[in-house]
């Protein structure tokens, strides 16, 4: 009985094959094999049982019911149907999945995750990027201040140094549009097109007149606003160089561009043409730029476009090679010239002060060319982070106030920090400096100063140095140090005034921790020496013997707060404090003990 059975599935499988040959054969053994059981079956007793497979009711596949609002499956019949969308980006609407506009982190129309509908008319991949961000800050402060020189405000006030405590409300709402050409998940834009408009408030309080407007009547409060244009550019891709998506592209109008990693030598919005790209699978990257300057709002900082442009323009060209030395590590080599003619002009800033020429020495105007060559790295090595930048300035100066003739500029800066993470912490070592010159009168200068810089290192915002601007009080209308700004340029602001390379110089040693006590709170400290290279430009400026280099001590601590773990929100808190050494107490008079502090509370809200 098995054995019929198997020949009959045999027969079965070959007849499927097509072998007509072998189901003869299989037939007949079959035929064989009943005619051998019928025999069999005569033959038995009635008493036998009779072997057989119990027969089951056939399998059947029962079709799921049919949803008349979905599509029905295909058949061989009928041709395949489907339901259409508008683009390939919107098939997770097809799955119910809802868009919901204020979520920037899921797939929104608003965010160029999808194409924009009205768009579709320039065809099938064009986006809109939106974006919005509120900054506001309240700070408290105090300052070295100058008691006013025509009037004072109260009886009796005829030292050189008034009371120093100042505090600033500030506003910022900055809002952007880009409308984008080409899917950028792969490959960088066929076009871009992108504006970025800010409008600012701000109010200033201090405790003596003339520190906030050069009119003595506009008393100890200044009340201000601005809207400025801080991005406008066109973005052009011209083309692919490899399958790996290595382009080069061009961008002209107003756009933002920064140096070096952490922002030593420019930062700026200016009006420029940049050719940009990339080679070798991405390893390779470079800038090659032209930018004029933008003249700035006095008391926000934001650029100022009804006002003419700055005659301030810098060549630079960049390259960067990634996973050099060592994978993780990238290498940036830079090439900037600064070329500015402003020497012939008189600038008065917005409170009524001369920013160009600076008021120091016999005030005449010049013009200057610098060259600046650079090498800088940023990434580890191991477990070790590691961020260096090396700069050499060279140059003419046409004519110095200080010097009274043409000189020779030659100038050099190094910053380095080092830093390993820990599990929740990270540990940073940091080291700067930034030549002095060390005499005035001779024809060569060679103190370190910037474009535009923005530093950002050992503390940056938080740090006291970093961020106030510290005036050179006695020693004309030039700032000691710049805000947001860490050399000791001697200039009369790094946004409106001019590069000074006859200052006292800078060195910086300092070391800082982050602590990061959850995923929302993060707590960061650093404490920094500071130290003039040479104080012979302060002695000149300032008619006074000689000037100790110690700067003081630098202290401050932060308190930063993502209460969703992203960027969206950020509440910043910190204080700071320079703890005075003997050169800044014998430029300031601060033998009385008074602590320089600063007080900040930020919070930031993105879309």
């Amino acid at each position: 009985m098995i054995k019929r059975i198997i020949c009959q599935r045999l027969l079965l499988v070959t007849a499927l094959l097509g072998s007509l040959h072998a189901t003869d054969l299989f037939a007949e053994e079959v035929a064989a094999l009943d005619s051998s059981q019928e025999k069999q079956n005569d033959e038995k007793q009635p008493d036998e049982i009779e072997l057989r497979r119990p027969q089951g009711k056939p399998l059947k596949y029962e079709l799921p019911p049919i949803d008349p609002n979905k599509v029905a499956p295909p058949t061989a019949e009928v041709r395949r149907e489907s339901l259409p969308v508008p683009d390939r980006w919107r098939i997770m609407e097809g799955l119910g999945i809802k868009q919901n506009n204020w979520d920037p982190y899921n797939q929104n129309v608003l965010k160029a995750d999808k194409p924009f509908e009205p768009f579709k008319k320039w065809g099938e991949d064009w986006f809109l990027n939106l974006g919005a961000i509120s900054d506001s800050l309240i700070e408290a402060r105090q300052l070295p201040t100058a008691v006013g020189a025509q009037s004072s405000g109260g009886a009796g006030a005829i030292d050189i140094f008034g009371q120093g405590r100042q505090s600033t409300l500030n506003q910022n709402v900055i809002f952007s549009a880009a409308i984008i050409k080409g899917d950028t998940t792969f490959k960088p834009p066929d076009y871009e097109f992108r504006l970025v408009a800010a409008l600012n408030a701000n109010r200033t309080q201090v405790e003596e007149v003339r520190a906030i407007n050069i009119d003595p009547r506009r008393g100890k409060i200044r009340n201000d606003s601005h809207m400025a244009i801080q991005e406008l550019f066109f973005d052009k891709h011209l083309r692919n160089v490899s399958d790996n998506y290595d382009f080069d592209s061009l961008r002209v109008g107003i756009q933002p561009f920064i140096s070096d990693f952490r922002g030593f030598v420019f930062q700026d919005n200016a009006l420029g043409v940049r050719l940009f790209g990339t080679r070798d699978n991405n390893r390779w990257q470079y800038n090659a730029a032209w930018f004029r300057r933008i003249e700035k709002d006095t008391n926000s900082g934001l650029n100022d476009i009804t006002q003419a442009l700055r005659r301030d323009d810098t060549l630079m060209f960049n390259v960067f090679r990634q996973d050099f030395p060592v994978p993780g590590h990238t290498l940036q080599l830079s090439l900037m010239h600064n070329i500015n003619r402003e020497g012939d002009q008189t600038y008065y800033n917005n409170n009524g002060f001369l920013e160009r020429p600076a008021v120091m020495g016999d005030t005449r105007g010049h013009d200057y060319r610098v060259t600046y060559l650079g090498a800088s790295g940023d990434g580890h090595f191991g477990r070790w982070n590691l961020s260096t930048s090396f700069y050499v300035a060279i140059g003419r100066d046409n004519y110095h106030p200080l010097a009274q003739q043409g000189t020779q500029i030659e100038a050099g800066f190094a910053a380095v920090e080092l830093s390993r993470d820990f599990s929740w912490m990270r540990i940073r070592a940091t080291a700067i400096a930034a030549t002095g010159d060390k005499d005035p009168f001779d024809d060569r200068e060679t103190g370190f100063d910037a474009i535009m810089e923005n530093p950002q290192i050992a503390g940056a915002d938080t740090s006291f140095w970093i961020r106030q601007a510290v005036p050179l009080i006695g020693g004309g209308n030039v700032v000691l140090s710049g805000r947001n700004g860490l050399l000791a340029s001697l200039r009369s602001s790094k946004e409106q005034g001019q590069s000074n390379f006859v200052n006292p110089g800078l060195t910086l040693l300092g070391f800082g921790a982050d602590f990061d006590i959850t995923p929302q709170l993060r707590v960061i400290g650093n404490i920094s020496k500071l130290d003039f290279v040479d104080t012979s430009s302060l002695e000149v400026l300032r008619n006074q013997g000689r000037i100790d280099t110690d700067i003081g001590i630098d202290i401050s601590a932060a308190l930063q707060y993502r209460p969703y773990m992203t960027q969206n929100i950020v509440l910043n808190a910190s204080m700071a404090a320079l703890l005075p050494g003997k050169g800044f107490k014998q430029l300031y008079n601060a033998d009385d003990g008074k602590t320089q502090y600063s007080l900040l509370l930020n919070l930031l809200m993105s879309f």
